[in-house]
């Protein structure tokens, strides 16, 4: 009688809940990609696709910035944890403001890339 009423339980756990907590996590994903990408459009930095970054050294990089998704760094709110190819060491980046760059600099920047994966 206990194994019929363990998996009756368990086939209600799963079968009653499973719809609300999918619409929950999806809602987590999408309040985070938001959280994350609407700062980032409202002060005028590019996202998506190859974007200028800074190390905390000052050297310029592009790399692949995507919101809410990050597979060779670590995400720490605006800033990012990554290698950064120019002085070969691990550091915190942040974005840089294409409009806040020379086209010299912006040309030196985007001729030094990361690993083209997000």
């Amino acid at each position: 009688m206990s194994a019929s009423s363990t998996s009756g339980s368990e086939s209600s756990e799963s079968g009653g809940k499973s719809p609300r907590r999918r619409r929950r996590r999806l809602g987590v994903l999408a309040g985070a990609f938001v959280v994350e990408t609407i700062p980032l459009l409202l002060n005028g930095y590019g996202i998506g696709g190859n974007v200028v970054v800074q190390c905390t050294k000052g050297h310029r990089f592009t790399t692949i910035w995507l919101p809410g998704a990050s597979v060779k760094s670590l995400r720490l709110g605006p800033r990012r944890f990554q290698y950064c190819p120019v002085g070969r060491h691990w550091s915190l980046v942040r974005l840089v403001k294409k409009s806040d760059l020379s086209a010299r600099q912006l040309r030196a920047a985007r001729e030094r890339k990361d690993v083209r994966i997000p």
